[in-house]
């Protein structure tokens, strides 16, 4: 049905954050999702333009996709985890999150997960901003929903061994730590079946353009991410450990893709976005 991955990406994410209002209860206000979708749109495409004025003027000649889809994707992200009470705030943080993508290159490649860096900005910046990692609870239908809509999205552009490794280092992470305790094990599954956490394993850590490129790079990268988001949970009490702990290591993928060389991800479908080519 449709030609490009990122178009059930957008389709999944919409209907999560339809699913939250109707069944969370959150207090997210319907503004705020409208100028987080406006600001990315509007950010993407300026920098797209201005990007493709830079390259004229070196006389370069190159095709630069709007990537209106990603744009999106980021937007909905945005709205799906950070809360606000400034529209400013939002704004901020989907202004930031595309620019991201455009200003922290290394080889033409950004390696900040725009969503996530949004975030962050907003939550550093401004003294209104939050993200509720127990906004989904822990209903186990929840977690079937995340995992069958993101393996589908993750069998196509090929990126499970990074979900793999990050919940599977996590999980036996917080098993060791629940024996050492000697807690029952519902505390353990409650620790686990968190549907924030699936959210970030399916769709954000998985993010093809900005992780590592090679496989092996990946699997590394992915558990040094749960190892640091186990500490920062567990010994300073992060409750948003996991969103710290992206940040913090997102500029290891530059040391990982010199280490250990891959061609880099191209999404299938991007001749379906639109462009701007230089002459």
């Amino acid at each position: 049905m449709f030609k490009d991955i990122r178009d059930y990406q957008i389709l999944f994410l919409g209907l999560f954050l339809v699913l939250g209002i109707a069944t969370r209860d959150w207090t997210l206000r319907p503004e705020l999702i409208g100028v987080a979708i406006a600001t990315c749109l509007c950010t993407q495409w300026l920098l797209s333009l201005v990007k493709t004025k830079m390259m004229r003027w070196q006389d370069q000649e190159q095709v630069i996709s709007l990537s209106l889809r990603s744009a999106l994707i980021t937007s909905l992200g945005l709205s799906l985890l950070l809360r606000s009470d400034h529209w400013t705030t939002m704004a901020l943080a989907a202004a930031s999150a595309i620019a991201s993508k455009f200003l922290l290159q290394v080889n033409h490649k950004h390696f900040f997960n725009p969503a996530n860096f949004g975030m962050i900005t907003a939550l550093v910046l401004t003294p209104d901003a939050w993200v509720s990692p127990g906004q989904w609870g822990e209903e186990w239908w929840y977690g079937l929903l995340f995992v069958g809509a993101g393996g589908m999205i993750l069998q196509r552009i090929g990126r499970w061994d990074t979900t793999a490794a990050f919940l599977s280092t996590y999980s036996l992470l917080e098993a060791i730590r629940n024996l050492c305790l000697g807690w029952t094990w519902d505390v353990y599954w409650h620790r686990l079946m968190s549907g924030s956490l699936l959210l970030f394993a399916l769709f954000m850590v998985t993010d093809p353009r900005s992780i590592p490129n090679s496989q092996f790079g990946r699997v590394v990268w992915s558990a040094c991410i749960a190892i640091l988001t186990f500490i920062l949970r567990n010994y300073f009490f992060i409750s948003t450990a996991v969103f710290w702990a992206l940040f913090a290591l997102a500029p290891l993928t530059i040391l990982l893709d010199v280490l250990w060389s891959a061609p880099r991800f191209a999404w299938l479908g991007k001749q379906g976005d639109n462009s701007l080519i230089s002459t």
